[in-house]
């Protein structure tokens, strides 16, 4: 069957609640990774994420003998915003079933938009279980955070309004978690052009869609273990591992590191910021073995705690090597420190923190350790200094 019809149709019923997000061209990410590169940022969106386009559409479809009874959806913090937010437009009251360890940002933005929130579980896959044992006690409608057509549809809204700007596009990566938003923005790439490639960005943590494919079945991981927790889920909707078989080009998988690299970037080149899950597509770009083509990067959400933005900067610029941490042992003599920050200074390093310690070391009488932190340019510059401390006959060891 044409989903399109469908697809405009939602573009129509969102078309007075949705901010424009019109994509964003990336000189930074264009030349480090060789593309032309560009970022749809959905973390400006209402209530910060792209989710708000499904939960919408999907609670103007219910009947009023449904709305009457409420509504509950479980999620990992976006989907709960973007329900309470429609449920609120549209007078319908909502409960919402999150994880424990859902960011305290998430949890109250939710509460803030009216809903009732039972907090419940570990992951989004515990909270799932608890939502519908709910739904099965209060008769409550439960909406699904991807695997609903209607939802799907909303989010496919994202990839007509790509087309409308960037026709020539050739590439879209796209956050992979239980898969609605994928399954909708290809749906709507493919029927209107099938040329045009779109490419899942999943964490190794949670890659329950790649092992599904890889698989020809969905599958349940035991376990998940990313920081991208709005992508954290076990098991692939039914729906949206056909729809993603039928419509999706690949899956990229990335590692935390590489989110942590793409926040560090993106702050920088465009001063905005994202939450880990909303990073995938942009953490993508490192693997995606194309080059001079077309590349839009969907920044899905920008719901994030300011411990968290600390915390990824940190150790963004250690990824990136612009932060480095050593410890040498030196012999317990006049001038060794001099030598060291002479050769330091001479290479531009910035010391950040050192530390002259002669308890850390086993021959305290004969040796002290010294243990520095510098800023640097990057990796490049990083090799410079490491070797002229090599050459200097100074033993390095990179303290973690």
């Amino acid at each position: 069957m044409s989903h399109l019809k469908k697809l405009y149709e939602a573009q129509e019923q969102l078309k007075e609640v949705l901010l424009k997000t019109p994509l964003i061209y990336s000189p930074g990410f264009s030349e480090e990774y060789h593309n032309q590169v560009y970022i749809k940022p959905e973390n400006l969106q209402k209530t910060g994420a792209f989710k708000i386009r499904g939960a919408y559409n999907k609670i103007t479809h219910l009947t009023e003998k449904e709305k009457s009874k409420g509504l509950i959806c479980s999620s990992a913090g976006n989907h709960a915003q973007g329900v309470a937010y429609a449920a609120k437009a549209l007078g319908v009251k909502a409960t919402i079933v999150m994880p424990k360890t859902t960011p305290l940002i998430k949890v109250e933005a939710t509460k803030k938009y009216g809903a009732t929130v039972v907090l419940h579980g570990d992951v989004y896959d515990d909270a799932y279980t608890e939502a519908k044992r709910l739904e099965k006690k209060h008769d409550y409608v439960f909406i699904h955070p991807f695997d609903d057509l209607d939802i799907i549809y909303g989010q496919g809204t994202i990839g007509l309004e790509i087309l409308e700007e960037l026709k020539d596009v050739d590439y879209i990566l796209v956050p992979v978690g239980g898969g609605g938003l994928i399954s909708g923005i290809a749906m709507a790439i493919k029927e209107s052009n099938p040329k045009i490639k779109v490419i899942g960005i999943e964490p190794r943590g949670a890659m329950a869609m790649k092992q599904s494919l890889r698989m020809n079945e969905r599958v349940c991981l035991n376990k998940v273990d990313t920081i991208a927790d709005g992508v954290a889920v076990k098991e692939p909707g039914v729906l949206t591992y056909e729809l993603i078989k039928k419509y999706v080009d690949d899956i990229i998988i990335v590692d935390d590191y590489d989110l942590m690299d793409a926040f560090l970037m993106l702050v920088e080149k465009h001063k905005l910021v994202a939450e880990n899950a909303g990073l995938l597509a942009l953490a993508g770009l490192k693997k995606l073995d194309v080059k001079n083509k077309n590349v839009v990067s969907l920044l899905s959400g920008g719901n994030i705690d300011v411990v968290t933005i600390s915390s990824l900067i940190s150790k963004g610029l250690v990824s990136r090597g612009r932060i480095y941490c050593f410890s040498v042992d030196l012999p317990d003599t006049p001038g060794q420190l001099l030598q060291i920050s002479q050769i330091l200074s001479d290479n531009k390093a910035n010391v950040v923190k050192l530390d002259h310690n002669q308890f850390r070391t086993t021959d305290r009488f004969h040796h002290v350790n010294l243990q520095v932190t510098i800023e640097t340019n990057g990796h490049d510059h990083l090799k410079i200094i490491l070797n002229a401390l090599d050459k200097g006959g100074f033993v390095v060891e990179e303290v973690n």
